[in-house]
């Protein structure tokens, strides 16, 4: 039996790719290894969206290949987006590498591997054209049995200045609404609880598709036919939400009061250079509609400070904008020029110091507003999903309320009462710090 080691970088699409790859491997022979050092074939999934990422990737690879230097038997496969971006340039600076994988190469895995191993793979790049998961392929889940996250388009049609991922995994295609459901009654006859819903933006969903194919029926359908608890909506674009969602959510309690929905910014000029079709005062109208209608609802979104051309004036628009409206959880994070975007050409280029500084007054002022708005919690009787003990210390079990995503946002310490993983129990709030909540189950 042969045997592999994956380390998946970048987001949960990303991960989704690597459980597919996991799970063809495994359904093919292969032996999964936590020891890198033991495995046969050491695999790094890639993110390349940003340069941050591609450092990460960087950085792993030489890692993996550490193992290969001590061991030269040993097979190192690099995928994703990262081979997708800078194919040739990886091809010239990583010798070590022995085979190359594009985004669209998932569903070959077991196959390249295969020739691989038995020295029938001629080729050291495999880039085929644009896929689209299915059903039909084994999927390992590697997130706690309890959760788990379903794509359900690949790609972007956004055209937004500053990105990528159009050029890296193309236009967008969506996946069936059958086949979306076949894959979630596999997830829920698997245990699993909390599903999120991702995509490069899930309001487009079914725009490649026929009139019936939309968000809306979408989760009509996942409603009606599957039963899991907590449903996640995650990565939507400010002015793709329909109104119906907003009434859905209102009157459907599986569907969590929680959103994340990336603004990027709130200046109408650099939203314009950043082709962003929506401007400050739709921002303030969809935050107020759908607080309206979901009084509860807890805002993720992210923000983009130093981009080119961005403004003192700018900047204070943004602050006032968080000081008015107390998004829930805001993440914040500095422009930089990325090779072949729209925006690397754009003039009035930021400096670095003066990006990190506006970096830091925004993370700071959202630190105290996430500080403000957790003591609404204190007293109050919340629903939380059990991860399992605390990564802070044994003597606590560590959860989340509707109100947290995992990984991304903060969590509950829930320092009274007993549960399992994955039991999702009454617990009364009893403590609210910057980004976390403690309390006991009732």
């Amino acid at each position: 039996m042969s045997s592999f080691h994956l380390v998946s970088l970048g987001c949960a699409k990303n991960l989704v790719d690597s459980e597919v790859m996991l799970g063809l491997l495994q359904e093919n022979g292969w032996e999964l290894c936590d020891d890198p050092a033991a495995a046969e074939v050491l695999i790094v999934n890639t993110c390349g969206f940003i340069q941050p990422a591609v450092e990460e990737a960087i950085e792993v690879i030489l890692e993996m290949g550490a193992y290969k230097q001590d061991d030269p038997s040993k097979f190192l496969v690099v995928t994703g987006c990262l081979v997708q971006r800078y194919l040739s340039d990886l091809e010239r600076d990583l010798l070590e590498v022995d085979l190359f994988v594009g985004t669209e190469g998932v569903a070959d895995i077991a196959t390249l591997l295969g020739r691989l191993i038995d020295g029938k793979q001629e080729k050291k790049t495999f880039c085929p054209d644009r896929f689209l998961m299915n059903a039909s392929l084994p999927r390992t889940v590697s997130t706690p049995f309890f959760r788990s996250s379903v794509k359900i388009t690949e790609g972007c049609s956004n055209r937004c200045t500053y990105c990528m991922i159009p050029s890296i995994r193309g236009d967008l295609r969506s996946r069936e609404i059958e086949d979306i459901i076949e894959e979630m009654k596999r997830l829920e006859g698997a245990g699993v609880k909390e599903i999120s819903l991702i995509a490069q933006d899930i309001t487009a969903y079914g725009n490649d598709l026929d009139s019936s194919s939309h968000l809306m029926a979408l989760l009509e359908r996942i409603l009606s036919e599957t039963r899991f608890p907590w449903l996640r909506l995650m990565y939507l674009y400010p002015s793709g939400v329909p109104d119906e969602l907003f009434a859905l959510m209102k009157g459907e309690e599986r569907i969590l009061p929680y959103m994340d929905i990336p603004f990027q910014h709130v200046s109408d000029s650099i939203l314009k250079k950043m082709h962003r079709r929506y401007g400050y005062e739709d921002l303030c109208h969809f935050v107020e509609n759908i607080r309206s209608a979901v009084p509860d609802i807890a805002l993720r979104t992210t923000m983009m400070v130093g981009f080119p051309g961005e403004t003192e004036a700018d900047i204070l628009q943004l602050e006032g904008f968080l000081k008015q409206y107390r998004i829930d959880h805001v993440g914040v994070f500095s422009y930089t020029n990325e090779e072949g975007a729209r925006s690397e050409f754009y003039e009035q280029q930021c400096p670095e110091e003066l990006k990190q500084e506006r970096m830091n007054r925004i993370l700071e002022l959202q630190a105290g507003i996430s500080e403000e708005i957790l003591q609404k919690y204190v007293g109050r009787t919340v629903p939380v999903l059990v991860e399992g003990l605390s990564r802070e210390t044994d003597l606590l079990l560590e959860g989340r309320t509707v109100y947290q995503a995992p990984e991304i946002d903060g969590c509950v310490y829930i320092n009274d009462g007993t549960a399992s993983p994955g039991d999702i129990v009454k617990l009364r709030i009893t403590e609210a710090q910057i980004y976390d909540l403690v309390g006991g189950i009732v």
